[in-house]
């Protein structure tokens, strides 16, 4: 059997295929996606390429592929291929992104690996140590401050016993050594959410128009149907109710989400949000804010099955989530969700893709929706859902358009409108903190109340 492999490398000569045979021992190991170590050309070291296909037999004289490493799935090999050829980009750099992060570099040394630090616990029961305190073979009152300290814990590291107990490394290295304590090496995950305190939360009742939207995305959940939505609604329209209920029917069916926003909508209020509804263990976070440890630790825990709802910026769209129900774009119109960057792939457009491949509907939500996506909703290739009311029947903001021209005309030579100074002095007297307007450059200034200080 022979392997056809992607180098990964960016330039692009190598954006083609290299045959390389797979050995007996690896037959089983390597398959369409897998990540190989090989021998190419004349250089001294082992060069990293990614098996896009297997045929019986090569026209060339091959060399054996030396190691194997881990595996992509055969669709995301076939959305790499699709990016490379719609975004003009190699391959490799397409198959880059669905790495999990740290993983990347060819140098294994320099690669992230998992966390992990050394724990102590106990070694015997505690009624057999018990039975050595009482018989004074452990005589010792530190030791024995130590042991009922693990007891009660269960594990914990040496710098924890030192602080606890107010003892020393080493009175804890004795009782190592005399077989009461052992020490084992433990995995310690890098969640970004980790000390987050979150008051959990219940749905709220949906609006007529929010039930309307929710049903109808819902049923094209149920019935395992890619359709895309465009839920256009108006600030305070209870768009992010409706992503988390859809979010929660799709943990009934034991489906997860994958929840895009723009990175500067990332604040760590959203994110209370759906902690508050769902708990951290089953929301993983992924933005360039995050260090590179906290990346992998995170793209771990989906590509386990340990986090079913996916929440971050761009390329989390390429996160492994497993069972996918239903793909979330909020703020759509927002321009970061194209990547300036080679491979520059637009994050709605692969969504779209992988959408179609799972069979799951894609909601674009938005106040103020990108112009294609409107265009396409009122030509019936999306499903428009409208959100025309605020969820708390609270009002708009009254909005009064001024010619400026005009004043200009009647004399009035200060940036500010007659009508806007009245407007100010009758807010002022109102004791209302701020008023918005736009001066002629268009900037946007505020006025704040003397009175209050705001």
């Amino acid at each position: 059997m022979v392997a056809e492999v992607i180098i990964n490398n960016s330039a692009k000569k190598l954006n083609r295929t290299f045959d390389y045979n797979i050995p007996d021992d690896l037959k089983d190991l390597v398959t369409v996606g897998s990540k190989v170590l090989v021998q190419f050309g004349n250089m001294k070291t082992l060069e990293e390429a990614h098996v896009v296909s297997i045929k019986e037999k090569s026209n060339f004289d091959v060399k054996d592929i030396v190691k194997v490493e881990t595996e992509l799935t055969d669709f995301q090999i076939e959305l790499a291929k699709w990016m490379a050829k719609k975004y003009f980009a190699n391959v490799s750099e397409c198959i880059k992104l669905m790495q999990t992060p740290g993983t990347k570099t060819k140098n294994i040394s320099k690669r992230i690996s998992d966390k992990k630090v050394n724990v102590v616990s106990l070694n015997k029961n505690f009624d057999e140590i018990n039975m050595d305190i009482e018989n004074k073979i452990i005589k010792s009152e530190k030791q024995i401050r130590i042991l009922k300290f693990i007891e009660k814990i269960g594990e914990c590291t040496i710098p924890e016993i030192e602080s606890f107990t107010d003892t020393s490394r080493g009175i804890v290295n004795t009782l190592i050594k005399n077989k009461y304590l052992k020490i084992t090496e433990k995995k310690i995950d890098r969640n970004p959410l980790q000390s987050k305190n979150v008051t959990s939360t219940n749905n709220l009742k949906l609006t007529e128009e929010q039930n309307v939207a929710f049903e109808k995305i819902s049923d094209s959940m149920v019935q395992n149907k890619y359709e895309q939505f465009l839920l256009f609604g108006i600030t305070g329209s209870g768009k992010t109710e409706i992503y988390l209920q859809l979010i929660n029917e799709a943990l009934k069916q034991n489906k997860g989400a994958i929840v895009l926003v723009p990175e500067i909508s990332l604040t760590p209020q959203m994110l209370d949000r759906f902690i508050s509804r769902f708990g951290k263990e089953k929301i993983a976070v992924l933005h360039s804010k995050l260090s590179v440890g906290e990346r992998h630790d995170e793209w771990e825990r989906i590509q386990n099955g340990d986090a079913k709802i996916v929440i971050g910026a761009r390329s989390a769209i390429f996160a492994p989530i497993k069972n996918l129900g239903i793909i979330i774009i909020d703020e759509e119109h927002d321009s970061s969700y194209k990547s300036e960057s080679s491979p520059k792939y637009d994050a709605k457009e692969v969504a779209n893709k992988i959408a179609k491949n799972f069979n799951v509907p894609v909601v674009l939500g938005s106040a103020t929706p990108d112009i294609t996506t409107y265009y396409d909703a009122l030509n019936k290739k999306i499903t428009l859902l409208e959100l025309t009311k605020r969820a708390n029947n609270s009002q708009l903001p009254s909005v009064e358009i001024i010619d400026l021209k005009q004043e200009l005309a009647n004399g009035n030579r200060s940036m500010l409108s007659q009508e806007l100074y009245n407007a100010i002095e009758k807010n002022l007297k109102d004791k209302l903190q701020t008023i918005l307007f736009l001066n002629r450059r268009g900037y946007s200034t505020f006025i704040m109340c003397r009175n209050c200080g705001k």
